[in-house]
């Protein structure tokens, strides 16, 4: 049976869009009456109507739930791999790297650590596998690792370490970027430590740093805990030495060149 809307009341369409509001249906409420006179137009039954405004509706809360995930992320800036210069960046394994934003490591509670000098791109790859892990409806969170262990210690000094804990539990891809840059207190190193081994086969981390394993005793202050940290973060990793000429010097340098060397009028 097609579509009829002249049949339809004023008083039926005043009704009709109550309720899509009161069942919180945003779009179907903007969109229902341009695809009823479509569907009377091209003589579409009801079923037809009612499927189309369903998928619009669905597609509409699948692009605000994805938004809002990224949002809630905190990424610094957005990043994909499509901006990624994987040809100077030695050891970013692009089929690799594109295979992990399939999102199995995350399903697996694995985890990756990207290691490498500054400006070899480990913070592009990481948001990039972060906004990958969003489109899967995982849910991310990015810090630093300085402001990470700031706000650690910010809770703990309010009394209200245990409910942040419980906020990072509920995340699936938690990304710690830049440690290894900033020096922590002995307190701020052991909550890290308890982050991260509260994580171990449970969820994943995904952490950058400018330094080698060899030298996280610096960051933990001490090789025992250091030790103890590497065995589970590494257990189940994905491990890239990223190493080349870094990116933003590279870019400096062209931008140079072309002042020095304008265009020709």
């Amino acid at each position: 049976m097609p579509v009829k809307t002249a049949a339809s009341s004023p008083r039926d369409h005043a009704l009709l869009k109550t309720n899509l509001k009161q069942l919180r249906l945003p779009t179907m409420l903007a969109e229902f009456e341009k695809l009823a006179r479509e569907a009377a137009e091209t003589n579409q039954d009801y079923l037809e109507f009612l499927l189309r405004l369903t998928e619009l509706e669905l597609t509409s809360r699948s692009a605000n739930a994805l938004e809002n995930r990224i949002k809630q992320a905190h990424f610094p800036m957005k990043k994909d791999f499509d901006s990624f210069d994987f040809s100077v960046s030695l050891g970013a394994n692009k089929q690799k790297l594109l295979e992990l934003a399939r999102g199995h490591w995350i399903d697996e509670r694995s985890n990756c650590c990207l290691i490498g000098a500054s400006g070899t791109g480990k913070t592009h790859v990481a948001i990039s596998l972060g906004l990958a892990a969003c489109r899967l409806g995982k849910r991310v969170r990015f810090f630093t690792a300085a402001h990470l262990v700031s706000q650690l210690e910010a809770c703990q000094q309010q009394h209200q370490l245990e409910r942040f804990l419980k906020q990072l539990d509920r995340i699936d891809l938690l990304i710690c970027d830049e440690l290894g840059y900033l020096s922590f207190s002995r307190v701020g190193a052991e909550l890290l430590f308890q982050v991260f081994a509260d994580r171990y086969e449970r969820a994943s981390v995904l952490v950058t740093s400018n330094l080698p394993f060899s030298e996280w005793q610096q960051i933990f202050q001490g090789d025992r805990m250091t030790s103890a940290l590497l065995d589970r973060l590494t257990h189940h990793c994905e491990i890239f030495e990223m190493n080349g000429e870094s990116y933003r010097f590279r870019e400096s340098m062209k931008e140079k060149k072309k002042e020095r060397n304008p265009p020709a009028a």
